[in-house]
């Protein structure tokens, strides 16, 4: 696993306050190719993903506020410009994957597209009562100029088309990514995996709530979308989620199929779903049910 020195990492804000993970998360990570046009960008505990053509690129996710610059680091490293993004998308709207997003769009240019219920949450900088964390997420930068995108819509850039895949729970809003990267005549299906976890604040019953009562039925209708969506490659918010260090460490050592796994989204929704299953019964447990 390559480890990127400092000066590439610089920083265009000051650190997360009160975020015991956050150094952590934010260290750094040297860019390289996922497969075809799809490269990493992120750090190394927060993946951002690069899709290229020659008509302009997208990004996915901002990582941290005080990632952006690191990322856009990333982006130049590979030899391509900032400039040349032209939409930047999002899974959800928590601080470690949408903190970094308005800085991102000033430094590119870029117009940021997200779902229905994301979009308010960009354009005020905090999140809503809907959200199961609402109370401990921090606030991240207002993001000037959001568009909505429906499910099932796809951004076009150029040659490049993206899928949106609703894919809530973890938050309203939450989308996975779809798109195709080929080299040559081989071409993979990516899709980049919102996070699936049933993590809330203290006081919030996914089996009660009243402010966001839809929320187990977006984690059954997301899992069931992971599930039969064609995959190819699985990278998701958190890269250690899907073991995309070991899968990357294995081909570097010479394995150049180790990221490539058709049975990878499937494990992810089933391995969500028996999370939410237990996290179900606590919840039950706990209220008497």
């Amino acid at each position: 696993m390559a480890v990127m020195g400092a000066s590439l990492g610089a920083q265009s804000t000051t650190p997360t306050p009160n975020c015991a993970d956050c150094a952590a998360w934010n260290a750094p990570h040297a860019p390289f190719k996922l497969f075809g046009n799809t490269f990493y960008v992120g750090t190394n505990g927060l993946s951002a993903l690069l899709v290229t053509s020659p008509q302009g690129h997208v990004l996915i996710d901002g990582a941290l506020p005080e990632s952006a610059g690191q990322i856009a680091a990333s982006i130049r490293a590979l030899g391509f410009r900032v400039e040349d993004i032209k939409v930047i998308v999002n899974s959800h709207v928590h601080f470690d994957h949408a903190g970094g997003i308005a800085e991102l769009q000033r430094l590119s240019g870029a117009e940021v597209i997200a779902s229905e219920a994301s979009v308010p949450v960009l354009q005020t900088g905090e999140v809503g009562r809907n959200d199961p964390q609402y109370g401990t997420i921090p606030p991240i930068a207002k993001v000037a100029r959001v568009r909505t995108i429906p499910a099932g819509d796809t951004v076009r850039v150029g040659p490049l088309v993206l899928s949106a895949m609703r894919t809530g729970g973890h938050t309203p809003g939450g989308t996975s990514w779809t798109w195709t990267s080929c080299e040559g005549a081989e071409c993979w299906a990516i899709v980049y995996g919102d996070s699936q976890s049933a993590i809330s604040a203290d006081d919030f019953f996914f089996t009660r709530t009243t402010t966001y009562p839809r929320g187990l039925d977006d984690f059954a209708a997301g899992f069931a979308a992971l599930e039969a969506v064609r995959c190819d490659l699985l990278v998701t918010p958190h890269p250690g989620a899907t073991a995309l260090w070991e899968r990357l460490a294995r081909r570097e050592a010479g394995d150049r199929a180790a990221l490539r796994d058709g049975g990878a989204c499937k494990r992810y929704a089933a391995n969500a779903r028996a999370g939410l299953a237990k996290r179900v019964a606590a919840e039950r447990a706990r209220l008497g049910q």
